[in-house]
C-alpha cells in the first residue's frame, strides 16, 4: 500500500469522524472562536463568526445526509 493510498484512508477516517461526531465538533469550534472573540476585544469577530458558520453548515449537512442514509435503509 502505497503513501496516497494511506493518506486516502486516514481522509476517510476523518470524514467518518467528523459525521459521526458532528455536534461535538461545531461546539468546540464555537467555544473556541468565542474564546478567541473574548481574547482579541472582537477585533476579528467578522472571521469568527464565518468560522462559527461554516462548522454549522458542515453539522447540519452532516445530520442531513446521516437521516437521509437512514431512511434508505430502512
Amino acid at each position: 500500500m502505497g503513501f496516497l493510498d494511506k493518506l486516502k484512508g486516514l481522509t476517510g477516517k476523518g470524514k467518518g469522524a467528523a459525521a459521526q461526531h458532528g455536534d461535538k465538533i461545531a461546539d468546540g469550534v464555537d467555544k473556541a472562536t468565542d474564546m478567541i472573540d473574548d481574547k482579541t476585544g472582537g477585533k476579528f469577530d467578522e472571521h469568527l463568526e464565518k468560522v462559527d458558520d461554516m462548522a454549522d453548515k458542515l453539522r447540519d449537512d452532516d445530520s442531513n445526509s446521516d437521516s437521509d442514509s437512514d431512511s434508505d435503509n430502512a
